[in-house]
């Protein structure tokens, strides 16, 4: 369940309304939106939220006005709708975008999980919501907090809360969502329970050495996509800004300074953009002791080819220069600093997919490739 959905539905649920939820679990070929997204529908009439955009929703509002009517009378809690893109019902529904989706509808009727993410969200604290679809306790939710905190359970074994709190943990720490598969007791090894697990991940952040042009387009554009943005620049008069401070947090400080006291991840960036040895050495330098996922610098070829044999010199080895992107961005013909920030995003968009990063109309496949889903009873 997504972020509005879930405060939603934890201020719907706190007035008294009966409230059901139709969720996106899982996605074959295209759809518009990630696994998570949620339309809820509250007893009164109600609406909020999207699943396809519009593709399906109509139909979707249909089943949770149902499912608060009574539902079909077969005593699940819930369960599993599909849309698909063939002949007469795509036409019918709508799903013009190439997929086939499939969605979990069913009554709210334990708030505590919801609760539980809604307050980590408010606080900055990772949170994962994990959903069972299969079984008579489908539309069960698990919530993980943190690394400790567990709320709610599936009510079937000990054994398949434990396994989805664990799981829940590895994908908070990844920053993804998905489905997995367990056995019908809950064993690792299975497919007979189905759990989406969706994760709301600390947002990635971003470092950026310089307060530059560039920095400043770099810091508003990212902003825009999710990553907490800091600016760093030894250069107190360069740093003060509004230009810097309105996007982002400014740090003065060295970048040997900043870098040591700051930990990343995979999913985070940094960007050298300063020009000056004096300062672009020692980020990258320090960068290269980090976990980022990317680090990048700006530069000509020339001066990304003077600035790599300075690093081999001060016993950088060729495998740490392979994870510095350099000149980094993609080959869009950007000049201004913001053509510049688009084609650097493109960049860490593209390499954080596993994509090449050319155009969609010469390229074939999928446009949004899906993970493997555990295989279905």
């Amino acid at each position: 369940m997504d972020a509005r959905a879930v405060r939603t539905a934890v201020a719907w649920l706190a007035e008294g309304r009966r409230v059901a939820a139709a969720t996106l679990v899982e996605v074959v070929g295209s759809a518009p939106f990630e696994l998570g997204a949620t339309l809820l529908v509250a007893e009164g009439g109600a609406i909020e939220g999207s699943v396809t955009g519009g593709c399906v929703e109509g139909a979707l509002v249909e089943e949770a006005r149902a499912v608060l009517d009574g539902g079909d009378g077969d005593g699940a809690r819930a369960r599993v709708v599909t849309y698909g893109i063939s002949d007469e019902q795509a036409v019918g529904v709508g799903l013009a975008c190439g997929g086939t989706v499939r969605v979990l509808v069913g009554e709210l009727d334990e708030a505590a999980p919801l609760e539980a993410v809604a307050d980590a969200l408010e606080d900055g604290v990772p949170a994962a919501l994990a959903l069972l679809l299969d079984g008579p306790q489908a539309g069960a939710r698990l919530a993980v907090v943190g690394q400790d905190d567990v709320v709610g359970g599936f009510g079937v074994t000990a054994l398949l809360d434990h396994g989805v709190a664990r799981d829940a943990r590895g994908f908070l720490d990844e920053g993804r969502s998905g489905l997995r598969g367990y056995g019908a007791a809950g064993e690792t090894l299975g497919s007979a329970l189905r759990v989406a697990i969706h994760s709301h991940a600390t947002p990635p952040s971003m470092v950026l050495f310089g307060a530059t042009d560039y920095a400043a387009a770099l810091a508003r554009a990212a902003g825009l996509i999710g990553y907490r943005v800091t600016i760093v620049d030894a250069r107190s008069a360069f740093a003060a800004g509004p230009r810097f401070t309105q996007h982002a947090e400014v740090v003065v400080a060295w970048p040997g300074e900043h870098l040591p006291r700051t930990r990343l991840g995979p999913r985070d960036a940094v960007l050298v953009l300063t020009h000056d040895p004096k300062f672009d050495e020692p980020a990258l330098l320090s960068s290269l002791q980090t976990g980022a996922g990317y680090i990048g610098a700006l530069g000509s070829r020339r001066t990304a080819a003077a600035r790599a044999q300075r690093l081999r010199d001060l016993g950088v080895t060729d495998a740490e220069l392979a994870r510095i992107s350099a000149p980094c961005g993609l080959d869009v013909g950007a000049r201004t600093p913001e053509e510049t920030a688009v084609a650097v995003l493109g960049e860490i968009l593209a390499l954080r997919a596993g994509r090449a990063g050319g155009r969609l109309a010469e390229a074939s496949g999928p446009i949004h490739p899906r993970e493997q889903a555990p295989a279905r009873r």
